[in-house]
């Protein structure tokens, strides 16, 4: 597996990932999540493969087909009156096509994505899972992440 930054090329194979991404956590929390919807326009992809701020990397095979995607975010918060100034490199979203999941193909998208935020001068890797994707927790804790926060609700009646 190749992995490079997606190209407009890609964009129909990140339009089905995507898609299978929002399929989940609607089936897990449709009481948050649309069914049958995209998360972004081809124009926001577009603009978001060109975003240096935002780069996005696909693992792709030897015909150079799309096996799954990783959407990242730098963050810093520079001048706050609270937060020390750190680069982060935030995983916005990481998904695998469904038919290719347990070739370790996240894996090497995360290794990948952790050795290009070290190279950029980060000083941590953060995301944020929800609570029904619990493969994709089990996946994280097993790539070494732990809780830095937790995000808590209560669903009000009526």
């Amino acid at each position: 597996m190749n992995i490079r930054r997606a190209q407009e090329k890609d964009i129909d194979k990140m339009n089905d990932l995507l898609y299978q991404v929002l399929m989940l956590h609607h089936a897990g929390r449709p009481d948050l999540f649309k069914g049958n919807t995209k998360k972004y326009t081809n124009e926001e992809l577009c603009e978001l493969i060109c975003d240096d701020t935002r780069p996005i990397f696909v693992g792709v095979d030897e015909k150079d087909q799309v096996l799954g995607y990783v959407f990242c975010v730098f963050q810093q918060h520079i001048k706050s009156n609270i937060l020390t100034d750190i680069k982060t490199l935030y995983i916005d979203d990481l998904c695998i096509d469904s038919t290719k999941r347990g070739q370790h193909i996240g894996k090497k998208l995360y290794e990948y994505v952790l050795q290009y935020a070290k190279d950029q001068g980060c000083y941590n890797v953060t995301l944020n899972v929800w609570a029904c994707n619990e493969h994709a927790r089990c996946f994280y804790e097993h790539c070494g992440f732990v809780p830095q926060k937790i995000g808590m609700e209560k669903i009000l009646d009526g």
